[in-house]
């Protein structure tokens, strides 16, 4: 979706500020800062309301991501089930440094997330927001394997 249909969808509407952050992102796989400035301008909102949201809540990029997100669940029935051995695996199988960081051939980006509401099923790894629950650090190697060796474009799991 273009900026203009976004703008066009929402108008002068304040009480949708999510909602344009949201389609920015579905449009261009993060939140750039000029479309930031340009809906600012042309909705009539501060840009300060814009980057408060994006930088509160966790799903907001605000730099560009890989093709595939995987990410893993840090609540408490995560964290007590192994969930950081689970993101020190991917991180290693990844060869990232460290969380929000997007690997060299842009496939990949690994992210930790706050509870992602399955927690019958901890620990949780997620593939572009396809969850897999009861997850080791071995099959959770195997999964990015996987993934690695898949030949598309975005990564199935």
């Amino acid at each position: 979706m273009s900026l203009k249909k976004i703008l066009d969808k929402y108008k002068q509407d304040e009480g949708n500020t999510i909602s344009v952050l949201l389609d920015i992102q579905d449009a261009f796989g993060y939140i750039p800062e000029d479309a930031v400035e340009w809906f600012s301008k042309k909705l009539d909102i501060p840009a300060s309301r814009f980057f408060g949201i994006t930088t509160f809540y966790s799903q907001f990029r605000l730099k560009p991501s890989g093709k595939n997100i995987i990410a893993v669940c840090s609540g408490t029935a995560c964290h007590v089930k192994g969930s950081s051995k689970i993101a020190e695996r991917i991180k290693k199988d990844l060869s990232l440094n460290f969380e929000g960081e997007t690997t060299e051939d842009k496939r990949f980006t690994f992210e930790v997330v706050g509870c992602v509401g399955t927690c019958s099923i901890a620990p949780v790894v997620l593939v572009n927001n396809r969850g897999h629950g009861d997850m080791t650090v071995n099959n959770t190697s195997k999964l990015i394997k996987k993934l690695m060796e898949s030949k598309g474009s975005d990564a199935e799991g």
